[in-house]
């Protein structure tokens, strides 16, 4: 956390660096009295103490450290901690020899949006949602100033720690908190990723407006959620779940996005892609202890969900902060 606030001084922090700070503080005591917390805590505390020799973040599969660099012994335990930590969403990753095949196959969705972006070399970065840093470690190739993660839920936010520990990568960080408890950094950030969340906000509209607060003039927003297909500008709520999630409130149409985004003061909106979600992109695997897509969809017809509704489909999209 000191590491943290002395990096963001130095980028030009405002006044909301004490009352970040505060927020930070109260939420590592809340950590320390969850019991789950504890036990990954627990996990992190009995990695060997090491720094991988061998990154390779350029790739689909982010590599950390290479198999020649540890003992059988220390394999052991880092791979009880990361069996610890399952179930690992995002990746492919690579961690001293031990291949992690992640429900997601990430890279998909950023080779669809690392040529179009701006280049985030010397940039402030913040991704709303981290997960455990899979993009992280995808932006951290291109040498950002600041590399700032947002990842609420502990499972997540632990195996970031985890990955971390070993990649030691300057300049990249997460902080265990929503978007809503994050003071207003007005102005503050180059680019935001905010990748697969937006369906999750009871307000989409307030949200996009808290993003283009914190962004600079003329900053990136990099916009990716679930869509409807159609060609008016409207949004659907399911009735009670959308493939078998409770917490999924508005999906609307990409021109529906569009209009969303240029009430809350964005400019220069354009579609880089719409691409239907596919069993080689999201899917069960060892690494997973829970469903996956083909249990979202509808077994007699595949373009529907459980519930009859369109399949899931994700848009991307770019814009500016006026």
């Amino acid at each position: 956390m000191t590491e943290l606030l002395s990096r963001l001084e130095q980028c030009g922090a405002g006044d909301w660096r004490t009352e970040l700070e505060a927020i930070c503080r109260e939420k590592q005591r809340l950590r320390q009295q969850d019991r789950k917390c504890q036990r990954y805590q627990e996990l992190l505390d009995s990695l060997p103490e090491l720094s991988a020799a061998f990154l390779k973040l350029d790739a689909d599969r982010v590599e950390i450290g290479a198999a020649r660099e540890i003992s059988a012994r220390d394999q052991e335990r880092i791979d009880l901690g990361l069996y610890g930590l399952r179930p690992w969403r995002k990746g492919p990753f690579q961690l001293f020899g031990t291949a992690v095949d992640t429900e997601w196959l990430s890279s998909l969705k950023w080779n669809r949006l690392k040529d179009h972006i701006a280049p985030l070399a010397q940039r402030k970065v913040l991704d709303v949602g981290s997960s455990n840093g899979y993009y992280l470690f995808r932006m951290a190739a291109d040498r950002p100033s600041l590399l700032l993660g947002l990842e609420p839920y502990a499972t997540f936010y632990y195996q970031f720690q985890l990955l971390q520990h070993f990649a030691r990568l300057p300049d990249c960080y997460t902080l265990p908190l929503k978007l809503e408890s994050l003071p207003v950094m007005r102005g503050f950030f180059d680019t935001i990723f905010h990748m697969g969340v937006l369906y999750h906000v009871r307000s989409p509209l307030d949200t996009l407006i808290r993003l283009r607060h914190s962004l600079r003039r003329g900053g990136e927003l990099v916009l990716e959620t679930l869509i409807i297909p159609g060609d008016e500008a409207v949004a659907m709520t399911p009735l009670d779940r959308y493939a078998k999630m409770n917490n999924v409130f508005f999906l609307p149409t990409v021109k529906g996005l569009e209009r969303w985004l240029e009430r809350s003061g964005f400019c220069r909106i354009r579609c880089l892609d719409v691409t239907r979600t596919t069993l080689e992109e999201q899917r069960k695997t060892p690494w997973i202890q829970t469903e996956s897509l083909e249990d979202f969809l509808d077994p007699a017809d595949q373009d529907k969900t459980v519930e009859g509704y369109p399949a899931p489909r994700r848009a991307l999209m770019l814009a500016e902060a006026k």
